[in-house]
């Protein structure tokens, strides 16, 4: 009896201590925005001062956003917004970019403040220029390549010294973060934004936890240790097209079509990124229904239902996100294993932007991750189906 007793009294306390920490992690929503909002600007003037000393860059646009049980997210501009400019003329190439500039017979040097240089060559006689106009203009096509990889190279470079210190100094801004959740400086922009642009771009990410923070400017841990214990991605995108990228973009297209699908649906607006020593994100969105404006009802093709009004609709997609979520993993594990350039501490990322639904509690991003490493023993038998779903990482947007 005495023993029964314990036990109740036991459990009654854990249960008393799990509502304290409950109540411990309620988020005071307008305390959050302010210091997502003091911290953006923090995370600016950082960068400001990394990227342009003195004070001829000034664009920095810093966004933050809390997702409960994850952390805070800020993102930054990507390589494209570095600040460059090229002005010709002549036999001499102007580099305005207030840190680069170069010449015929130098390498890319960094300056400080904005740089002019001349060839040192002296002028040719005319006669010689228009037999030298097409050397000339291939020259500083050449270099402009060189000094644009160097700009994005010593840019990026700035961006992640920034970001470190963001986190190590100033991470606990957001005073209401969790031990486990995060703080991220990602150059990426919000899934849907712009997943079709082209062209060779960087994908930077640096991620610290909380714990780490405070540990540090606790004395528990040193600067070394702590920068050692951030994560950080620095990559870049490969223009090359692999056909096994290919062709599990063309498998997933046709499963999500709604003829095949059971859930949500797509219409054939995959796009992936190839990153070099990094692996390979799919992004696509996906929705439930159709509508009719007119007369404000939906039809969920997927599911053969019509004429539905909003309250139906939203709670029918509400019900389909858990077998959704199930399933994508499943066909993740299925047919990622397809995928033969993906090495084995790649990842295979699907970051899917969900349907509409207000109120519905579904999260409006979805992130799945997982290794080549898993893939490749589930297609040796050396894990079974249920191993790999529990190796996913996974990342939900802000809630609907």
């Amino acid at each position: 009896m005495k023993k029964m007793i314990k036990i109740w009294v036991s459990g009654i306390l854990a249960l008393s201590l799990h509502s304290q920490v409950l109540v411990a992690q309620k988020i005071d929503e307008e305390r959050m925005t302010r210091d997502i909002e003091v911290a953006e600007n923090v995370l600016a003037t950082l960068i400001k001062h990394e990227v342009s000393p003195d004070k001829r860059y000034i664009g920095i646009d810093v966004n933050g956003r809390y997702q409960e049980g994850y952390g805070v997210t800020f993102r930054i501009p990507g390589d494209y917004a570095m600040p460059m400019a090229f002005s010709i003329s002549g036999n001499g190439v102007t580099v305005r970019s207030g840190t680069y500039y170069y010449s015929d017979d130098q390498a890319p040097v960094i300056v400080n403040g904005i740089g002019e240089v001349k060839t040192t060559k002296p002028n040719p006689p005319a006669k010689e220029k228009e037999d030298d106009g097409y050397k000339l203009k291939e020259k500083v096509k050449e270099k402009r390549r060189v000094v644009n990889d160097s700009l994005r190279d010593e840019f990026n470079n700035r961006m992640i010294k920034a970001s470190k210190d963001f986190i190590l100094d100033y991470g606990d801004l957001i005073s209401q973060l969790g031990p486990n959740e995060r703080i991220v400086v990602t150059n990426q922009d919000e899934p849907g934004r712009s997943w079709y642009f082209r062209g060779q771009r960087t994908h930077i990410s640096v991620e610290g936890t909380k714990a780490d923070v405070v540990a540090f400017k606790q004395g528990k841990a040193t600067r070394e240790q702590t920068l050692a214990k951030l994560k950080v991605v620095n990559t870049e995108t490969v223009e090359v097209k692999e056909p096994d990228l290919e062709l599990l973009s063309s498998i997933i297209n046709r499963l999500y079509r709604p003829d095949l699908s059971k859930t949500y649906f797509g219409e054939n607006n995959i796009y992936y990124e190839r990153l070099k020593d990094y692996g390979v994100i799919y992004y696509m969105r996906v929705y439930s229904s159709s509508e009719d404006r007119d007369f404000k009802r939906f039809s969920m093709p997927t599911q053969g239902l019509e004429d539905m009004d909003q309250a139906t609709r939203n709670k029918k997609v509400k019900e389909l996100y858990p077998q959704f979520e199930r399933e994508f993993k499943e066909n993740i594990l299925e047919y990622g294993r397809t995928l033969k350039t993906l090495g084995d501490e790649e990842v295979l990322v699907f970051n899917i932007s969900l349907t509409k639904c207000e109120g519905c509690g579904i999260p409006s991003t979805l992130e799945l991750g997982i290794k080549g490493s898993v893939l490749k023993d589930l297609n040796m038998g050396k894990i079974d189906k249920a191993a790999g779903m529990a190796k996913f990482s996974v990342k939900k947007g802000p809630v609907q």
